[in-house]
């Protein structure tokens, strides 16, 4: 299985959620944490470096590995950092997977519609059966 990990507590969650899976069923899961470089044009050239972008974001994404599990990652995981929007790299990688897990983050109707949700854009054109998992409750323990 793929699970979107962007660094928010709603993609926490859905890492949480995918690794009980796959313990329960003998999957793995894939977690995909996707980057971009800005390509917004100055006099000069590109505002900044390509290479500064992805160490920021392997470096996001191994802090966020980390807040979720510590030091011991589970043997079910398996990391991937790739480039491009989020919604367009789940969508691809969701071609092959058994199931795609992401996080939602709750924005209202209005936002989501002028916005767009990677959770509904996931939703409406994975490959695979997509499971959206809400933001736990920390004090509650509930998602």
């Amino acid at each position: 299985m793929v699970v979107g990990v962007d660094g928010s507590p709603a993609s926490y969650a859905a890492l949480r959620w995918a690794v009980r899976y796959a313990r329960l069923v003998g999957g793995t899961v894939e977690a995909v944490h996707a980057w971009s470089t800005p390509t917004e044009l100055s006099w000069s050239g590109l505002v900044v470096d390509p290479d500064f972008d992805l160490n920021q974001a392997r470096e996001r994404f191994t802090e966020g590995l980390g807040a979720v599990f510590g030091d011991e990652r589970p043997a079910v995981l398996r990391e991937r950092l790739v480039e491009g929007d989020p919604s367009e790299v789940l969508i691809r990688v969701s071609q092959g997977a058994d199931v795609l897990v992401v996080g939602r983050r709750g924005h209202g109707g209005f936002a989501r519609a002028v916005l767009g949700s990677v959770s509904q854009r996931c939703a409406q054109h994975s490959a695979c059966p997509v499971v959206v998992v809400r933001e736990e409750d920390e004090e509650a323990g509930t998602r």
